[in-house]
């Protein structure tokens, strides 16, 4: 019983986003589906969303903000 209750939880789609807000323009961000903790997984996501996700990891303080976890809009 618990097993299920467990593997359905895990099965869910993620109801929260990491936000990379851009440091010059306004209003624009790379957002990715995570967890609460902010941990994404980079399985689920595509080709092209997993190198903007790797990027915006690595351009923190230079082109994005720190980035910050919220509920997904919707």
């Amino acid at each position: 019983m618990i097993q299920l209750l467990l593997s359905a939880a895990t099965s869910r789609p993620p109801c929260r986003q990491i936000r990379f807000a851009s440091l010059f323009r306004p209003g624009r961000a790379l957002c990715f589906p995570c967890d609460a903790e902010g941990h994404v997984d980079l399985d689920t996501l595509s080709e092209q969303a997993r190198n903007n996700y790797l990027i915006a990891r690595a351009l923190v303080g230079r082109e994005y903000a720190s980035p910050c976890v919220g509920l997904m809009p919707g």
